[in-house]
């Protein structure tokens, strides 16, 4: 038996974190007919931080036989990339990013675009490598006015543009294996954002 209290891969995360650094819920789920008693006892010094309650199982924290594991992160998994919807909504975000002097990643896509449906998830991850200091947003190109699109000189789906002080700056054209645009996109944030 393992030192380290796990739950099922299959079990989802919830309530990922509470305020001011109280204990983190890491795991609540629903099994019908569970109980406490359910649960190893002997395999954690910390039974008190696993209860059952309404037919939810939920844990305290991160516990092994040593004690609270310190280094849990609190940064997102992925962030959810904002769409724009219009050209208005498009000049008041990079105006904003030009008065906070940030840079801006806007990814062109379309609902009918294979690649752009594989390639957004992977996209959401590494918004949230750079979040929050690099805002990703997301286009759809058929629901925007077409100058909108033919502005950002967008031709070929998908295409990450990275842009500061309302221009464009750097692209990538996404036409191939999704995690050559993603590392694509990374130099490409890396190297504009270092200037």
């Amino acid at each position: 038996m393992s030192d380290t209290f796990r739950f099922y891969p299959s079990l989802t995360p919830l309530l990922p974190t509470t305020p001011r650094g109280s204990s983190r819920i890491l795991q609540q789920f629903s099994i019908p007919g569970l109980s406490i008693s359910d649960f190893p006892r002997k395999s954690l010094n910390f039974p008190q931080k696993i209860g059952v309650s309404g037919g939810k199982v939920w844990a305290l924290a991160a516990w092994n036989q040593e004690g609270p594991l310190q280094d849990l992160d609190d940064s997102p998994v992925s962030v959810e990339l904002k769409p724009i919807s219009s050209d208005t909504q498009f000049d008041r975000i990079l105006g904003e990013a030009q008065q906070l002097e940030e840079s801006v990643a806007i990814v062109w896509m379309a609902t009918w675009c294979r690649k752009c449906i594989y390639l957004k998830p992977k996209l959401e991850k590494l918004a949230a490598e750079y979040y929050p200091r690099l805002r990703f947003y997301c286009v759809d190109v058929n629901t925007v006015p077409h100058k909108l699109v033919a502005r950002a000189a967008v031709t070929k789906m998908p295409t990450i543009q990275l842009w500061k002080d309302s221009k464009k700056q750097a692209e990538v054209i996404g036409g191939h294996k999704a995690y050559f645009v993603v590392n694509e996109v990374r130099e490409m944030i890396e190297n504009e954002c270092a200037m």
